[in-house]
């Protein structure tokens, strides 16, 4: 018997998450150029001017190794939030805080409930550990939070929500999310994704962190990826209760935020100006493709996001012919969406070239 004959089922059967395409692999594969990339949700601004300056100014000091604590960033971020560091946790991405939140409150046989169509490493990380996935079907494109309330078990350890719901971006509102409490016992770890909840303007939003401290146990995941601008630099954090915190900082890596992410995420925090700029943007953006999806009649999922999921007829096939164009998209089969893609507002140029593209790939 061979090393990898002891391997658990559950292992053998991972399908490794794929991430969107990047743009060098597109010109490389069809020699071209000029490309974009509206698949993976970044912020098409870039990062801050001031996140550029801050890491700039540190580069002679990445011989030494980062803070292990992340000392700096957790105090901007207390002093933005009003909470305490040691409410805080910060990973190499939101994803690590994830795998962190798993391996902490899960063992092999138990159970996490969650969205059928929704952030896919969630299921990834619970399978990794040996726990079972409980998926609950969507409701028009939306959360069914009293289905995944019924679908709580005695083996339930965790449930994941994502506000807004990624790929869909839509919303679960404040009344439907305060009877969905009401039914989740305080055993259970609620963790809540909220990674896109800065492009939200709708006013009945359920903001998690006001029901922090309220007998729940709940794990808010936040990150630096999206409105910030810092995807390629892995950084977001968790907001947690105390003694969650402490639980989960001991499994976590030591060192496991580098320091140049560090640098940039706090002066990134500070950078209101920016941040104004890239909603602007993202506002204007979705107003755009909104109302060029209604003149050619495409449907699509009205979005809380910075991202549109429509409906295009072959999703893989369509995404093939924007391939094909340089534009970089998101086909949805593995979503459970085959007849879908899923577009990143860009910058308003970027918007227009995927629309041209768009009415070739589906023949308009």
């Amino acid at each position: 018997m061979k090393v990898i004959d002891q391997v658990p089922e559950y292992i053998r059967t991972l399908v490794p998450y794929a991430p969107g395409k990047p743009i060098e692999e597109v010109e490389r594969e069809f020699g071209i150029s000029n490309s974009i990339k509206l698949a993976s949700n970044e912020n098409p601004l870039g990062p801050s001017p001031l996140a550029i300056e801050a890491m700039r100014q540190k580069l002679a000091e990445l011989h030494l190794y980062p803070d292990g604590d992340c000392f700096y960033l957790k105090n901007g971020l207390t002093a933005k939030l009003n909470l305490s560091p040691d409410q805080l946790i910060v990973g190499n991405g939101s994803n690590e805080i994830i795998e962190l939140a798993v391996r902490t409150f899960m063992r092999a046989g138990d159970e996490a409930v969650m969205a059928r169509q929704a952030f896919v490493v969630y299921k990834l990380v619970v399978q990794a550990v040996g726990g079972v996935s409980k998926e609950v079907p969507l409701r028009d494109f939306t959360h069914d939070l009293d289905a995944i309330g019924k679908a709580i078990s005695a083996k339930t350890r965790i449930v994941f929500l994502a506000n807004p719901n990624n790929p869909t971006g839509t919303i679960y509102r404040t009344a439907q999310w305060e009877s969905f409490l009401k039914q989740v016992p305080p055993d259970v770890l609620i963790i809540v994704d909220e990674a896109y909840f800065e492009y939200v303007e709708a006013t009945d939003y359920p903001d998690s962190l006001r029901y922090h401290n309220q007998g729940k146990s709940l794990l808010t995941l936040r990150t630096f990826s999206k409105l910030y601008g810092l995807a390629g630099l892995r950084i977001g954090y968790g907001i947690a209760d105390q003694q969650i915190i402490s639980l989960m900082q001991r499994v976590r890596q030591p060192f496991n935020v580098n320091a140049p992410a560090q640098w940039a995420a706090l002066a990134a925090l500070e950078d209101r100006e920016h941040v104004q700029h890239s909603l602007e943007n993202n506002r204007q953006g979705m107003e755009y493709l909104a109302q060029e999806f209604a003149e050619l009649g495409v449907e699509y999922v009205p979005s809380h996001a910075n991202f549109i999921l429509l409906r295009v007829g072959n999703g893989e096939e369509v995404f093939k012919r924007l391939l094909a164009q340089g534009i970089i998209v998101r086909p949805m089969a593995g979503y459970q969406f085959p007849e879908y893609i899923r577009v990143t507002v860009g910058t308003m140029d970027e918007n227009r070239t995927f629309i041209d593209g768009l009415k070739r790939a589906v023949g308009i």
